[in-house]
């Protein structure tokens, strides 16, 4: 961790960081104490080598076939979890797209509140491709993003899709050239990671009810988030830098 930002590497170059039962266990776990640690305040997750994420491996997948355990449980025991961990995440999580986002790959990335691609990303849903629902909330992201009709395109047809399509899309935040990339995802978490943390978070609350719920509900659980954020210090001293002109300084709490 440096500078509160805490950069998850998914590590399994050889395979395109394909996920593994593994890999996965192992994932959850990180992105769990990233999420209780209250020194970070915003997380980068990225690949290592040339791919950010080629989705479940399928070499295992197909032992699992052959023996007869079909799914073996993994979208419950394992993808749900570490999607909700991620999304519920009550502080920033930028996903540094470095290559290939595929199936539960592409969901990952989905699944983080801002996407930085080198312009070398491919993203593709790939799950009719081997005749699969989607996985790992791909159902809910992808059309937040892009709108239903793009989302139905995309998981029906499986065409990978560019970075700067992606970006045009709306379905990334940024593309920068690969060798920026890395620079330009810890510049934006940095900068997220010096801001008022408990604010990002309810933010993120009131976009996930409200994605769900009425405008009354909506209306209500942002009064709830604001006497929330009301009690921390650094809306208390924001409001007086304000009024003295000067610059806030935020301390995530």
């Amino acid at each position: 961790m440096t500078d509160a930002v805490a950069t998850i590497t998914l590590n399994r170059p050889d395979g395109m960081n394909s996920l593994t039962v593994e890999m996965k266990e192992a994932l959850r776990a990180t992105v769990v104490r990233a999420a209780a640690d209250p020194a970070v305040r915003a997380v980068i997750l990225t690949g290592a080598g040339r791919a950010f994420c080629a989705g479940q491996d399928l070499r295992e997948h197909g032992d699992n076939l052959a023996a007869g355990r079909g799914l073996d449980d993994t979208v419950r025991k394992h993808y749900n979890p570490i999607v909700l961990a991620i999304a519920g995440m009550r502080k920033p999580v930028v996903a540094a797209v470095n290559g290939v986002a595929a199936g539960a790959g592409a969901s990952l990335a989905f699944a983080c509140d801002l996407i930085v691609a080198s312009d070398r990303a491919r993203f593709a849903t790939a799950f009719t491709g081997i005749g699969l629902a989607p996985d790992s909330g791909m159902s809910w992201t992808l059309q937040r993003l892009v709108g239903r009709a793009k989302a139905a395109e995309l998981l029906l047809l499986g065409e990978p899709v560019k970075a700067q399509e992606a970006l045009e899309m709306g379905l990334v935040t940024r593309v920068v050239p690969a060798d920026e990339l890395a620079p330009a995802s810890v510049e934006l978490a940095r900068r997220l990671a010096s801001g008022p943390t408990v604010s990002y978070g309810a933010v993120k609350a009131a976009l996930d009810h409200a994605a769900t719920h009425d405008l009354a509900s909506a209306l209500e659980r942002e009064a709830e988030l604001q006497d929330e954020c009301e009690k921390t210090s650094d809306h208390h001293n924001a409001t007086e830098a304000f009024l003295k002109k000067q610059q806030p300084t935020f301390e995530g709490r």
